[in-house]
């Protein structure tokens, strides 16, 4: 039988980790959010360009934003990618120490729980660059003026 206050830190050890999973929930709430912003624009932009009153030089303006809004929809994508990803090494890992702990009654942590931990890590700085990208991009894209 396992002592109880070995359970009980093999259960803290385990839960650590967790804190991270909720940061990356919330950044994946945060992008789908702003997936949604820029579907929505997407289809605003996809309507006015169906106007055949439109100058040349609105109609290319418009050309652009998409542009601009389709680079934004797959950093975006990447971003969510590498947060999922994130989250299930993460995961992998919460078990990972678990089962060490609970099942040898002493940690006996193997190479893989140091792999999982550092493949999370990784997927989460990915996950943040590719945001600070897609930030970028849309902070640069902005039309101060309005159109002629």
């Amino acid at each position: 039988f396992m002592n109880p206050t070995a359970l009980s830190e093999s259960i803290q050890l385990a839960v650590a980790p967790v804190f991270l999973l909720t940061a990356v929930a919330g950044m994946i709430g945060a992008m789908t959010q702003r997936l949604a912003r820029v579907i929505d624009r997407a289809r605003v932009i996809h309507k006015e360009l169906g106007v055949s009153s439109m100058s040349d030089s609105v109609r290319l303006a418009y050309e652009v934003e998409l542009k601009n809004i389709a680079k934004r929809g797959r950093f975006i994508n990447v971003a969510m990618i590498f947060l999922v990803l994130c989250a299930l090494m993460i995961g992998l890992t919460v078990l990972e120490l678990f089962f060490a702990e609970t099942s040898g009654g002493k940690l006996m942590v193997s190479a893989f729980v140091l792999y999982t931990f550092v493949a999370g890590i990784g997927s989460f700085i990915f996950a943040l660059i590719s945001l600070l990208i897609e930030v970028l991009i849309a902070s640069y894209s902005i039309r101060w003026k309005p159109h002629q």
